[in-house]
């Protein structure tokens, strides 16, 4: 039986398919779509009813303090998590001094205070921008949705 010289044996090709891949994990959302994702409760709908003229409020829906309500009624509110904020957030994800809301436009602007980890508007960083009713601002794990008041020209 003759036997092969290894030295006589030809390398075999190895064959490698073109694949390209791509995976999607949906489709990004558009800002407008992004707004008013949050059904409000009966109560949280008639507090929004009841907003005086010039006041907006911001609810957490999501994340930390689920729940908890932020009345925006004076010129500028701050928020962080300094206990000396006006929006007390209290987690390490958000600066002592994160975010500030300002009247602007007959409704409110949130604007990102020099923030680590910024401040974002429905799932965008933001340096700032003008706010309509069923943004959603996130400030570190914070998710907080915002409403003016019925009564106000903005938001509508």
């Amino acid at each position: 039986m003759p036997t092969e010289d290894p030295a006589d044996q030809k390398p075999q090709e190895s064959v490698v398919p073109n694949v390209e891949t791509t995976i999607s994990f949906g489709t990004p959302e558009s800002t407008d779509s992004a707004r008013a994702r949050v059904a409000l409760s009966a109560q949280e709908s008639a507090l929004v009813q009841a907003l005086p003229d010039g006041t907006s409020i911001l609810i957490a829906h999501q994340g930390p303090g689920s729940g908890s309500r932020f009345l925006l009624d004076t010129d500028a509110v701050t928020a962080g998590r300094s206990e000396r904020a006006d929006i007390f957030l209290d987690d390490a994800t958000v600066s002592r001094k994160h975010a500030v809301f300002e009247r602007a436009d007959g409704g409110f602007r949130v604007r990102d205070v020099g923030s680590l980890n910024g401040t974002y508007l429905n799932r965008e960083r933001i340096d700032a921008a003008l706010l309509h009713t069923g943004d959603e601002v996130q400030i570190g794990k914070f998710r907080l949705t915002y409403y003016a008041s019925p009564q106000s020209e903005s938001g509508q």
